[in-house]
């Protein structure tokens, strides 16, 4: 069994860690915890966003030498639960930012909150219900 107490990270490829930083952080307000701070030959470029001391982060990559195109799906999706709708500047926000007003795949995902794709096309949806 493993222990719900470790962290988890999420990965995934971007075409752009510039736009993905300006839609998780300045758009959904997420921390840069860790980026990497120049090009190494034959590693990839790293962005690490969460909230700080939070046991979990979402780590974006790119490899300029081999680059991976992002190919998310309507129901790959970034779940935070808010506990109460998302207003209007939480959502225009993300907007702003580079990222796009979709609608649900899921009507549950439109009946209890919206959702937003990065400029990568991962969906973030911002729930009105709590989780549990």
């Amino acid at each position: 069994m493993i222990d719900p107490g470790l962290p988890v990270r999420l990965a995934r490829p971007s075409r752009d860690l510039a736009a993905a930083e300006r839609f998780y952080v300045g758009g959904l307000g997420l921390a840069v915890l860790w980026r990497t701070t120049e090009r190494v030959p034959g590693e990839h470029d790293l962005l690490m966003v969460g909230p700080p001391g939070a046991a979990w982060h979402l780590e974006l990559t790119h490899d300029p030498e081999n680059p991976l195109e992002p190919t998310p799906t309507v129901d790959d999706l970034f779940v935070v639960h808010l506990g109460e709708p998302a207003g209007a500047a939480l959502v225009d926000r993300p907007v702003a930012a580079g990222g796009t007003r979709v609608p649900a795949h899921n009507p549950y995902g439109e009946e209890h909150g919206v959702t937003v794709a990065d400029p990568d096309g991962h969906r973030l949806v911002l729930s009105s219900r709590l989780w549990g």
